[in-house]
Order: C-alpha cells, then sequence, then structure tokens
C-alpha cells in the first residue's frame, strides 16, 4: 500500500425531534471533526428520508460532508435518484458521499409493498443502476438498454461539483458485491452478509478470518485501483473507558477482535484502530449510533486527519 491514507470519521444519525436540534446535531459533528453525517436509509422505525435530511445537515454547516448508508436501489429510480444527488452535490458546494447498496431489510420491502426480489437479481438491478448514474453524471445525452432500465438520450443537468462523480461508497458484506465495489466503488464499507429472505445479518459470515479474507478479494478484484480506494467499516459496540472482562458483548461477540467492535481505554482504542489503518489499510470509520457520539469524540479528536 502507497502510503496511510488519514483517518476520516462518520457517525450516522437518524432523526431528532425538530429542525434545530438537526442543524446542532450536524454542527456538532463539524465541531468535533467528523468528516461526514450520514443517514440511513429504510421505511420502517423512526428515521428521517435521507436526501431532505442531508440537504439540511448541509445548510447548517460549511465543511462537513453529508451521506449516506446507505440507499436502497429499490427504493429510487436511478434517473431520479441521478438528478437529485447532483442537485444535493451543488447546494453543498461537491459534500456529497453517495452511499448506494442493493437494498435487503425484508421488513421494508413487505409493508411499503415493494417485491423483494431475490438476491441476484436485486444485485444485477444495482449493477446496471449504478451504470445509469455514472452515465447521467458524464458529458452529453446518456442512452442505456439494459434487462431492467432503459433511458434514452437523456441529458441532465445539474452535473455535480465533484468530476467525474460524486464519492461513492458500497456496502461490503458478499463476494459478488466486495468485487464489484472494487471496481466501481470510492470507499468500501466492510460489513456482514445479510440473509438471502432479509432477516438480518448473518452471523455465520462473522468473525476476524472472514473480515480480513474480504479486504484480500477487494485487494485482488481491484488490482492497480486498490490503492486509491478508501476502506473502512462501522462502529457497532463502543466501550471507552470499558474493561474488556466487564463488556459482555465483547466476550461473546465474532466481531470483538474486527474494529467493529471497539473497547478499553481511549489509548487501547485509538492504538487499534492506527493497527488497523497501518497494517490492513482501513482509515474511514462510522459511528453506527450517535447514541454513543460524546463517549466516541475523544477518539476521533486523537486520530481524525492523521
Amino acid at each position: 500500500m502507497a502510503g496511510h491514507r488519514p483517518f476520516r470519521f462518520a457517525a450516522v444519525v437518524r432523526q431528532t425531534d425538530s429542525a434545530k436540534a438537526w442543524a446542532e446535531r450536524a454542527r456538532l459533528l463539524e465541531d468535533s471533526g467528523f468528516s461526514a453525517l450520514l443517514v440511513p436509509d429504510h421505511f420502517i422505525g423512526p428515521r428521517f428520508a435521507p436526501l431532505p435530511a442531508m440537504a439540511a445537515a448541509a445548510a447548517a454547516t460549511t465543511t462537513l460532508r453529508v451521506g449516506t448508508l446507505v440507499l436502497s436501489n429499490d427504493y429510487r429510480h436511478p434517473v431520479a435518484l441521478a438528478k437529485e444527488a447532483a442537485t444535493l452535490d451543488v447546494l453543498s458546494d461537491g459534500r456529497l458521499d453517495l452511499g448506494l447498496g442493493t437494498g435487503w431489510l425484508r421488513q421494508d420491502y413487505d409493508r411499503s409493498g415493494v417485491a423483494f426480489d431475490p438476491p441476484k437479481v436485486r444485485f444485477e438491478r444495482f449493477q446496471e443502476a449504478v451504470r445509469i448514474l455514472k452515465g447521467l453524471w458524464g458529458e452529453g445525452p446518456f442512452s442505456f438498454r439494459g434487462q431492467y432500465y432503459r433511458i434514452d438520450e437523456l441529458d441532465q443537468e445539474p452535473r455535480p461539483v465533484r468530476r467525474p462523480h460524486p464519492r461513492l461508497l458500497f456496502p461490503g458484506g458478499g463476494p459478488r458485491m466486495l468485487r464489484f465495489a472494487a471496481a466501481e466503488a470510492d470507499s468500501i464499507n466492510f460489513a456482514l452478509q445479510v440473509k438471502a429472505d432479509g432477516s438480518g445479518p448473518d452471523q455465520r459470515d462473522g468473525g476476524l478470518a472472514a473480515f480480513l479474507k474480504k479486504i484480500d478479494i477487494v485487494r485482488e478484484a481491484a488490482g492497480e485501483r486498490f490503492d486509491r480506494i478508501e476502506l473502512g467499516t462501522s462502529v457497532q459496540q463502543l466501550g471507552v473507558g470499558v474493561k474488556k472482562e466487564e463488556w459482555s458483548y465483547a466476550n461473546t461477540s465474532q466481531q470483538s477482535e474486527t474494529p467493529q467492535v471497539l473497547v478499553g481505554g481511549l489509548d487501547e482504542i485509538v492504538e487499534k484502530l492506527r493497527y488497523w489503518r497501518d497494517e490492513h489499510g482501513l482509515s474511514y470509520f462510522v459511528l453506527h449510533n450517535d447514541k454513543d457520539l460524546d463517549a466516541f469524540i475523544p477518539v476521533v479528536a486523537a486520530l481524525a486527519g492523521t
């Protein structure tokens, strides 16, 4: 690996009680050294719609990037998303980090009436959508003939500020997505594979060996572009200042040896993240739940930008 990327941090924020509270949350992240505020994309549960929430966060800040972890391709036609994302990138002065995935949570589909197709179909449709997004963000009219989408000589404006397109983040669970992300994404967020029935993450994919295998798959598939891909993951469990033997989740979780579980003293956690950056190339860490924000801020202060 050619040198080390500086550390970058983000936090997933789902919802607040008011516009004022949302803006204050965004400014707190910015002032605390976070690179980005990310919004998830699900129909169920208390959470804002991603794109309006991202626009509000961008309007309340000056340097904070705004993004998604991640948008479900099946909930939006790529033509509509291309225009909305480009507009948001322009209105935020190029601060969009667009996370995209196939869609996976069965409850979202069942309760909304969106057809829950087999994983292969959802993945193929996602591949086509990525081609369309990049095509519409390019120069001149764009046409596309695929199995799932058809575009005819569409010349869409505005174009994104960041060229050739906004920073794209894909989740990295299964080998198929990892190889596609290695070829098409700017950032990869390593995660557990999800079950084919959409009921939740597949714990059989857990553990240190499986996590390291994902990195190897990306390295092999990416070839010469590997050093240009930002690698990272989500911090699912955080216990700053907690003894490991007192943290039952870390003692039982298969992920405790990975950077998805950070438990121990501040210095211990900082050294663990440095190890994963220096030895395995992971530099972008996302706090999965902003309820842990206050505890995570000292970690960000110690590492962001270094």
